[in-house]
């Protein structure tokens, strides 16, 4: 289920880079494990490999791209049986536009009002 899922993000990734051309593209697929990488000429970048464990998927990738920003964005992930966990240089988050100045003045309004 979990390599479904991490297939599924990956045909996302490329499906989202659909003018980009492939400089790479690695598969070996096995009953018992895979692996998968993928380089795409607009800087996105993605591996990945997953073994059966006890029954169980565990399965270890990575990828990175450049932001709109400017940024190069790597983050390295894991997904076993307690979940998919995230070890990223710093945090992936959208940053949220600026509070609009009419919002802050009603903060301020119910600040003073409300004591």
């Amino acid at each position: 289920m979990k390599f479904l899922i991490a297939l599924t993000c990956i045909l996302a990734v490329v499906a989202a880079n659909e003018n980009a051309n492939v400089l790479r593209n690695d598969a070996e697929v096995n009953v018992e494990n895979f692996k998968y990488a993928l380089e795409l000429d607009n800087s996105v970048n993605t591996q990945q490999e997953g073994s059966l464990n006890g029954g169980n998927w565990v399965v270890k990738g990575s990828y990175k791209f450049t932001s709109p920003e400017g940024e190069e964005v790597s983050v390295q992930y894991t997904a076993d049986e307690n979940g998919y966990h995230v070890d990223a240089a710093q945090p992936v988050l959208p940053t949220p536009p600026p509070i609009p100045e009419h919002i802050l003045k009603a903060i301020k309004y119910i600040e003073v009002h409300t004591k």
